[in-house]
């Protein structure tokens, strides 16, 4: 995974009054989750702001970024978790980061990448991508940046599901049956397929 640097600074406010200040200049009211757990079970939160500027390229990305996160000079390694948008303007308006290390796993959706040209295209079908990740679970990392597919012996008519996959040192944490390609007949491979059978 991609790892990217961003700092900011513990909140001393929280709410809705406060948080709708601090978006006033230019802030992104964030919470960080840890392995602390507090009374109730839950892990607890550390409360804290980003510049939104610093934000942009983590929020706005095809990219899966492991975060080194500074704030108020402590260092934490994190992921992206929860992102909430304005519903109107899609201005990004909360974050939810979670603490990772080296050894506990995470589950994280990561972008797949169909590579090579199927033997279906090759005979006139059309290549459809169902899926644009998949999550995977491990150490964040052994997670790479993408997902490679070779897709060079996908036949017309076929598909690959996730129980097709296997990804050294992953596990797979999307449902096995969830088809993420496939080569659809077009109306000249049926029509190929068409003039084949009358040949015969």
């Amino acid at each position: 995974m991609k790892e990217i640097s961003v700092s900011g600074q513990k909140r001393a406010t929280t709410g809705k009054k406060a948080s709708k200040e601090m978006r006033k200049q230019g802030l992104i009211p964030c919470n960080l989750y840890g392995e602390k757990k507090g009374e109730n079970g839950l892990p607890e939160a550390m409360a804290f702001s980003i510049p939104a500027s610093q934000l942009r390229k983590v929020v706005y990305s095809p990219d899966v970024y492991v975060v080194n996160l500074t704030v108020d000079g402590e260092a934490h390694k994190a992921v992206m978790k929860e992102l909430q948008f304005h519903p109107t303007t899609d201005a990004v308006m909360h974050v939810d980061f979670y603490e990772v290390n080296e050894t506990k796993p995470i589950t994280i959706g990561i972008p797949v990448k169909l590579n090579g040209h199927a033997q279906g295209v090759r005979d006139g079908g059309r290549l459809s991508q169902a899926v644009r990740t998949l999550n995977v679970t491990a150490p964040y990392k052994q997670i790479p940046a993408v997902l490679d597919i070779d897709v060079t012996e996908l036949k017309l008519g076929k598909v690959i599901k996730v129980a097709d996959l296997k990804f050294e040192g992953l596990e797979i944490s999307t449902p096995a049956q969830v088809v993420v390609c496939s080569v659809k007949a077009t109306r000249a491979s049926r029509s190929a397929a068409a003039a084949g059978e009358d040949a015969e």
